[in-house]
């Protein structure tokens, strides 16, 4: 069984990450009672925990996905097929190929999804941006102050191109780049690589009790 690290004690979420192959990490932390982290959920803990902390120095896969549909475009997906299916997607970026989706599937994915777009996403414009507001819920706001107060800029979005067959990749959500420069720094949704199989970050939550973490953040 591979090894989980509680690294974020309860204080509104506690979590922990698995350092394994997505499918594998996967069963680990659910055999333990977490549940795979979204990105709303991902921002609150790096707010929660601050700039300077591992969790917002270090990206980790979260449980939306990416779906990649010819003739309609590229979605982000809260229902990620590779959430349902772990170990078959695992198995075939392991030997070099893409998990291509049915029609169902996509149907499926596209029920709760937005659709992407290369552009990146001005941290002070969380608010009125779709993607955003789909991907950080009730904290889009708060979550694109945060990045804009740790001189962030903005968010690109990473993808790679629609094929001639639909599949899905898992969305990365990359740590925060804080070098400094005329641009800023950087943060970034990264729907591009196709390595579930490589020994990386997978992270859980357990939501912890008390008040919730964004009545905390705003006294």
């Amino acid at each position: 069984m591979e090894k989980i690290n509680v690294d974020i004690k309860p204080t509104g979420i506690e979590s922990a990450i698995v350092y394994a192959p997505f499918d594998k990490a996967k069963e680990a932390l659910e055999s333990k009672g977490y549940r795979i982290i979204s990105l709303e959920e991902n921002a609150k803990l790096r707010m929660q925990q601050g700039k300077d902390h591992y969790v917002s120095q270090n990206g980790n896969w979260t449980r939306e996905g990416v779906v990649y549909a010819p003739n309609k475009g590229i979605f982000l997906t809260k229902n990620s097929p590779i959430m349902a299916n772990a170990k078959e997607a695992t198995q075939s970026h392991r030997k070099g190929n893409e998990y291509f989706l049915t029609e169902e599937q996509v149907e499926q994915a596209l029920q709760d999804s937005v659709k992407l777009s290369k552009k990146s996403i001005p941290t002070n414009r969380f608010k009125e941006n779709e993607i955003a507001n789909f991907a950080f819920g009730d904290v889009a706001e708060d979550y694109g102050l945060f990045l804009k107060d740790a001189g962030i800029k903005k968010m690109p979005v990473y993808l790679t191109n629609v094929s001639d067959k639909p599949f899905a990749r898992q969305l990365w959500f990359r740590g925060l780049d804080l070098r400094s420069g005329l641009r800023g720094g950087k943060s970034v949704l990264f729907g591009y690589d196709r390595d579930l199989y490589d020994d990386l970050r997978l992270r859980g939550v357990k939501i912890g009790l008390e008040k919730t973490l964004l009545e905390k953040l705003r006294q």
